[in-house]
């Protein structure tokens, strides 16, 4: 089955071989494994294996989660979302930059 996912990518492959080693017994993970080939079947390689990344990025590596991820378009734009990678700042007045924060004397205090 690693073998089989190495060709949609490697992000797939690790997910097999986590989703068996995660279980007692690695025969354990195989149905998990069969239902992402069968995922593969419904829709794109590149989706898959980016659905693979994210599952091993988040820690769902699971069958559920992955079929989640497909059907609901979770890719990795949206990864950049949930660590905050994309998280805009906008220029205000009252925003402290890492100046304020200084270790020893306080900045803050530089005018009393």
């Amino acid at each position: 089955m690693v073998h089989w996912a190495q060709t949609i990518g490697p992000y797939t492959a690790q997910l097999f071989e986590r989703m068996m080693s995660d279980k007692p017994h690695p025969e354990m993970g195989y149905g998990g494994c069969l239902g992402v080939i069968r995922l593969a079947g419904k829709y794109s390689h590149a989706r898959v294996e980016a659905a693979a990344e994210r599952a091993l990025l988040t820690g769902a590596c699971r069958y559920r989660s992955i079929e989640s991820i497909l059907k609901n378009a979770l890719g990795p734009a949206a990864l950049a979302i949930v660590f905050g990678a994309a998280a805009p700042t906008s220029p205000h007045d009252n925003i402290r930059g890492a100046e304020y924060f200084e270790y020893g004397e306080r900045t803050c205090c530089k005018n009393r």
